[in-house]
């Protein structure tokens, strides 16, 4: 994900139940939209890449149904020379889907059905699609990033991305692509989560769990791989304490799971971080024994800190973290506090 990306996903703006994304199942029965014109069940699947207009009729004065944004699932029932009749998504309000009913869900709003011109639109058959769909995605996620982010950018990322994984199974971008999209929406329900007053509580079980569907289907498929390993950092999130309310317990816990995550995920491009995380928590932890006058254990926890961070220096000395975690034993050295400073 871009860097900047995860501040504009986090901003108020954000909020999952604020937002709207696609509608993913297209090809049902006719019955389930109440509608007379269903796809054929051989029509292709596409998508486009830029924001296109939908009309009544194969005609650009005629009146316009809606205009699809990129990323939006949609299937092509006819070709008419330059125009092309297609059932399209729209956006709708969503909820966690751990929220709605298993049955008697019939709030979806069925898919438009239009006529568009064929223009930035891509199929399965479209020559270099995958790298067309990824690229459009990725430069979207850039513009996500930007302090000014055009209306849904982020949305439109994530279904370009999923697209790549629908149109592309076999593409070589497709395990990236998947794990993209993923953590644009695991963000997007982190901003919603942490913005509840529940997420003060200190025990995890007691705030809105963020859904780890799409992150254990990552697991599952591409076991041992980059994305595996960016998906297991993810999922942390769901464990660590809330607000930790001056118990130890709290970041001596985040530090055992960070400290784990690196120890099972060596090669992942997030190893260093989570050892830095693991070392700036047992040194917090060490300021909070220390203030309940416990001496003892406020070494050994400071003693943990410095050995993480050694451990930084010997396996991931070129990172940041490593001359950060340098300046984290400086500070421990010096008897600066640690616990209360802004962590990044």
């Amino acid at each position: 994900m871009c860097p900047k990306l995860e501040a504009v996903l986090y901003s108020p703006m954000s909020v999952i139940h604020k937002i709207s994304i696609c509608v993913v199942a297209l090809l049902v029965t006719a019955a389930a939209f109440g509608q007379k014109n269903a796809p054929p069940p051989n029509a292709a699947k596409a998508t486009c890449v830029h924001a296109t207009k939908l009309y009544v009729e194969a005609d650009e004065s005629a009146s316009q149904v809606a205009t699809i944004q990129p990323g939006r699932e949609m299937v092509i029932a006819e070709r008419s020379g330059k125009w092309l009749r297609v059932f399209a998504n729209t956006d709708v309000s969503i909820v966690n889907e751990q929220d709605v009913p298993v049955f008697g869900n019939q709030t979806n709003t069925p898919p438009v059905s239009g006529w568009m011109i064929d223009k930035g639109i891509v199929t399965a058959s479209t020559p270099n699609g995958d790298e067309i769909l990824f690229g459009a995605a990725a430069t979207m996620e850039i513009q996500a990033s930007e302090p000014h982010p055009p209306p849904g950018a982020a949305l439109s990322a994530r279904g370009l991305y999923r697209m790549v994984v629908e149109l592309f199974p076999q593409s070589q971008r497709t395990p990236e692509a998947m794990w993209r999209a993923a953590d644009i929406r695991w963000q997007l329900q982190k901003a919603d989560a942490f913005s509840l007053p529940s997420a003060h509580e200190k025990e995890a079980y007691l705030r809105e769990q963020i859904d780890e569907s799409e992150m254990k289907k990552i697991l599952k498929l591409y076991p041992h791989s980059r994305w595996a390993a960016l998906a297991a950092f993810d999922m942390i999130d769901n464990k660590i304490c809330g607000d930790w309310q001056g118990s130890e317990k709290c970041p001596e816990k985040e530090a055992g799971l960070y400290a784990k995550y690196s120890d099972e995920y060596p090669d992942s491009p997030k190893a260093a971080q989570a050892i830095y995380q693991a070392a700036w928590r047992e040194a917090s932890a060490g300021d909070m024994y220390q203030a309940d006058n416990d001496d003892k254990k406020a070494e050994e926890a400071r003693a943990k800190a410095k050995e993480l961070a050694g451990r930084l220096q010997s396996k991931y000395a070129q990172s940041d973290y490593a001359a950060r975690a340098a300046g984290l034993v400086f500070m421990m050295e010096q008897k600066i506090p640690i616990y209360g400073t802004q962590e990044e």
